[in-house]
């Protein structure tokens, strides 16, 4: 624990303008970001008396180690920075709004030559064009099955499309009147777009022209007694109304507008956010978050409005914005959303009338949400703490172990061998944290060497940071204990994309965890315990978990530790190896298939893809190109001699494949001109 006076600014050094600060703690992690109009003022504010701190304030003033801050022109670039510096750095004392589930969206596609509607879910995509979110899938795949009478767009994927070009022959969708087949050439690119913009027109809100114009349209056939023709307008013309009816009008002046409504207690808070457009809700969202700094009310619009518009720009930023009460700077905020939007955004409480009706309704989703998630946390919380308190008991340990580090072993009879390494921090998942390795000390299976490889470079990159940031003096160590440079370095493994600048972000491996778990038992736990101690690291814990018996196995005991099957201890720790195994198994499958995939004309030097492709085309096989003399592969378009006889050579180096076979039949399949025999 930190004294803030160790680290307070000298006095009249910090500026008295508008700017954004971070604290740091002795890792040089940034642990928390705020933006002020006045630098002075607020920070003067952390370094009061600690009894006058709230409690999280006091906790994060004695857990930093320093501050430092950037001076902005105006609150609104302050803003702006904030929102940077806390996605970038995700500072554990800041609020942080993390979705428990990624909400679907209908999407237009309209930055492709045919727009294609779909589902889509995840980060937005430039030029697609979005409605939602909603809560269900079937949600959108109901009212975009009801608008494909009127609006017949697209919605085959690329491969579907591509192959209904190819053939001529349109899906199902094109036959039955879903779909208006611009793969077969039934529309021009322009009318299909005029379809999607309809289809976008329509789901913005801008429903009643056309189906004025589909009545109108209807009734004209019938005068003309076209009965079928006004029979099928009809029909669109229910449709959409079944369309717009999924989602009841809330707002009687077609507004378009978002709605926030926030519930919270002394230790959480709950976010909702309806959306609304055309007087319609169109979709709905939440969040939950621990209250990790102490902050009010306002305080909590302030980081939803970022979260929820950070990354927007256009008219995914709403004219009107509706909160249960302002940030601390309105004016700012609202500029900020302005410049978002590209023009001015409105951002109040509302006072009457329908929109202070809808702002109840979504309190109270707000409410019941924050209600469901105290239910479902107390459990998990309960849960969680018993279980890292009985692998404390278990293993010994003076404390429980709320960073808990997991490392498997995963290759394909001796090839492609790799290793993972997964972040557990009180009992969840860190996946931003997990790393990769490739074993690259030694060629061949060897468990039990692989594991000592990665736990060693793994440590010794830690031993490395805190010698650089001078938190650790070289002394007197047991042999080999003095952290030598990183020969393994280069591999691609978890290390070589680490940022090597003194930046604070929250993904350096500046920090041990309490307990290193292998996957395997006494051979893979004996060679851990070897590479820390040979580094002279003798704090961290050490334990295995064979699968076989679900035995942990710790250094130098002969007898396992049996935890009994209904343990929550052993529970998590069966989660943090079957992470720990699936993360590696995934690494070692996608590097022998890049490897499978690979060719002997690889191996030439300056042959790009599009002459690789040419020689292919050319002769129509590999092992056709490897028969071929020089002066043939001469007479490939882009072919030159010299470029020939470095594929002629990298092609006779070459060991012949074994032969594929056919597991049906069991004969041997050869390839042959234009195809394969068997």
């Amino acid at each position: 624990m930190a004294d803030p006076s160790s680290y307070r600014p000298k006095p009249g050094q910090i500026p008295d303008s508008p700017g954004v600060y971070k604290f740091r703690d002795e890792h040089r992690r940034v642990i928390y970001v705020g933006k002020a109009k006045s630098l002075r003022q607020r920070l003067a504010n952390y370094f009061q008396d600690l009894a006058g701190l709230h409690p999280r304030t006091r906790t994060m003033v004695t857990t930093a180690a320093s501050v430092e801050w950037t001076v902005v022109a105006t609150e609104v670039e302050a803003l702006q920075l904030e929102y940077s510096w806390i996605k970038e750095f995700d500072p554990r004392f800041n609020v942080k709004y993390r979705d428990d589930k990624s909400y679907p969206y209908l999407a237009v596609t309209l930055n492709e030559e045919f727009p294609r509607v779909q589902v889509m879910r995840g980060a937005k995509k430039k030029g697609v064009r979005y409605f939602g979110p909603y809560g269900h899938a079937w949600a959108i795949r109901e009212t975009v099955d009801l608008m494909l009478r009127v609006f017949p767009v697209r919605t085959c994927s690329a491969g579907v499309f591509k192959n209904a070009t190819r053939t001529g022959r349109p899906c199902l969708l094109g036959y039955i009147g879903k779909c208006s087949a611009p793969c077969v050439g039934r529309v021009t690119p322009e009318e299909h777009r005029e379809l999607a913009d309809g289809f976008c027109d329509f789901m913005a809100g801008r429903t009643g022209t056309y189906i004025r114009r589909l009545e109108k349209d209807m009734m004209a056939a019938a005068e003309e007694m076209e009965y079928e023709r006004a029979a099928r307008l009809r029909d669109d013309v229910e449709a959409l109304k079944r369309a717009m009816e999924k989602s009841a009008v809330v707002l009687a002046d077609a507004t378009d507008a978002d709605l926030i409504a926030v519930a919270e207690d002394e230790l959480e808070a709950a976010v909702q956010i309806f959306h609304v457009r055309g007087g319609r809700v169109r979709g709905q969202r939440g969040w939950v978050t621990d209250k990790v700094e102490a902050v009010d009310t306002s305080g909590l619009v302030e980081h939803a409005l970022q979260q929820l518009y950070g990354e927007e720009t256009g008219d995914s930023v709403p004219k009107e914005v509706l909160v249960p009460a302002l940030p601390e700077d309105p004016e700012a905020v609202s500029q900020w959303l302005a410049d978002r939007r590209g023009s001015q955004v409105s951002l109040r409480i509302p006072q009457r009338g329908d929109k202070k009706d809808l702002m109840v309704t979504v309190q109270r989703n707000a409410q019941q949400a924050l209600g469901l998630h105290k239910t479902k946390r107390a459990s998990d919380l309960t849960t969680r703490s018993r279980a890292l308190e009985e692998i404390a008991e278990a293993l010994g340990l003076d404390t429980a172990p709320l960073r808990i580090e997991c490392f498997d072993i995963s290759h394909l009879q001796g090839d492609d061998v790799v290793a993972s390494m997964v972040v557990f921090e009180d009992g969840l998942a860190r996946k931003s944290e997990y790393r990769r390795f490739q074993i690259k000390g030694f060629e061949g299976q060897d468990d039990v060497r692989s594991m000592h490889e990665v736990i060693g470079r793994r440590f010794r990159r830690y031993l490395q940071e805190k010698e650089r940031t001078g938190e650790w003096e070289e002394s007197p160590a047991p042999s080999g204990a003095v952290p030598a440079p990183d020969t393994a370095a280069g591999d691609g493994g978890p290390f070589d994309n680490e940022p090597r600048e003194d930046d604070g972000r929250p993904k350096r491996f500046a920090y041990p965890p309490q307990l290193v778990v292998v996957d395997g038992g006494q051979p893979q736990v004996a060679a851990a315990k070897r590479a820390l101690d040979e580094l002279g690291i003798d704090d961290i814990a050490v334990c295995g978990l064979a699968k076989r018996l679900e035995e942990v196995w710790l250094p130098d005991d002969d007898d396992p530790v049996v935890l009994p099957r209904s343990s929550e201890g052993l529970y998590l720790l069966q989660r943090v190896r079957d992470e720990a195994h699936r993360f590696a198994i995934t690494y070692q499958r996608a590097k022998r298939a890049k490897r499978i995939r690979s060719s002997p004309l690889d191996a030439v030097a300056g042959l790009g893809e599009t002459r690789k492709q040419a020689l292919i085309k050319h002769f129509g096989s590999v092992k056709k190109l490897k028969q071929a003399t020089i002066d043939e592969i001469c007479e490939v378009p882009g072919i030159g001699r010299r470029t020939a006889e470095s594929v002629a050579v990298a092609l006779a180096s070459t060991t012949p494949a074994a032969p594929a076979v056919n597991t049906a039949t069991g004969e041997i399949i050869e390839e042959d001109d234009g195809g394969t025999t068997t």
